[in-house]
């Protein structure tokens, strides 16, 4: 008879290969973009046969992809921040209290991460064609906050879910306010959470491209809608270039969201006991 050990790893190594097989067909395709962003060559090609950064040069010289950059940057910061300012209120009311139709309501924000982007896309654009907000900054920011609210709402809900009530709860018998309670012990703690929601927000606005093609104009388009036009009439090692430098950025938002997160775990525990942070918000309301 096999002994227990045995039969676990017997069963482990057939899951860790396939897992890194997994990861090596996701991870490939980028393995393959870096490389060739720093080709020579007028045309893709892997490896290059020669290294430099004359596409990287190209793009930084180029006024339409600047400018398609710029307009992504600001929609994907603006609509973050919005995302996040209606997303913290949202989780808090759907976790603190019993609202009538709370469960439609949480449909409806999540529909537009379960919905086909296509649909959303046009129904978006049938809406916004009639407010005139085709190719605008305020369409940009209103769709997209409205494509990375569920992100956000799903990750504060579970960082709300493991919060201890005690904590308000000790607040409030000391005389601190919602306000106060929630500005002095709430929001710190959720801090972690929403510095990575809104990380991956940001990424995933950066990203969106089926929507944003719907809503740019000729003068007025995205990154991802330039990239997609630089690929339909001219196929330029730039848009290499443009994809290290985005997963580069994705990789040092992810990293920045992951310091806030071992920052908080490394806090002193006693600045988490309800008490001293309760008398803490108390004396500050």
């Amino acid at each position: 008879m096999a002994s227990p050990s045995r039969s676990v790893g017997a069963t482990t190594w057939p899951v860790t290969l396939a897992t890194v097989l997994v990861l090596i067909f996701l991870l490939l395709p980028t393995l393959i973009v870096i490389p060739v962003s720093f080709g020579s060559q007028k045309y893709l090609q892997f490896p290059p046969e020669q290294w430099s950064l004359t596409w990287y040069r190209a793009f930084f010289a180029d006024r339409e992809w600047l400018a398609a950059t710029r307009l992504s940057i600001m929609v994907a910061g603006l609509s973050t921040i919005l995302a996040t300012l209606v997303a913290v209120p949202a989780t808090l009311a759907f976790a603190r209290g019993r609202l009538m139709g709370q469960g439609l309501a949480r449909a409806l924000i999540l529909a537009p991460m379960i919905l086909p982007h296509i649909v959303v896309a046009v129904g978006m654009y049938i809406a916004f064609s009639r407010w005139n907000l085709i190719g605008t900054l305020p369409g940009f920011v209103v769709a997209h906050a409205i494509l990375t609210l569920p992100f956000l709402f799903l990750t504060l809900s579970a960082a709300i879910s493991k919060l201890d009530p005690s904590l308000e709860l000790a607040a409030a018998s000391l005389g601190a306010g919602r306000v106060a309670a929630f500005r002095y012990i709430t929001l710190p703690l959720l801090m972690p959470a929403i510095a990575g929601g809104m990380a991956f927000a940001f990424i995933t606005s950066l990203d969106e491209a089926t929507v944003s093609n719907f809503l740019s104009s000729s003068t007025s388009k995205t990154l991802m809608k330039k990239m997609f036009e630089d690929i339909d009439f001219d196929v330029s090692p730039i848009v290499a270039a443009v994809s290290t430098l985005i997963i580069v950025g994705s990789l040092l938002l992810i990293g920045a969201a992951q310091l806030v997160r071992h920052a908080s775990q490394r806090a002193p525990k006693s600045a988490a006991t309800p008490l001293p942070v309760a008398r803490s918000a108390m004396k500050t309301a």
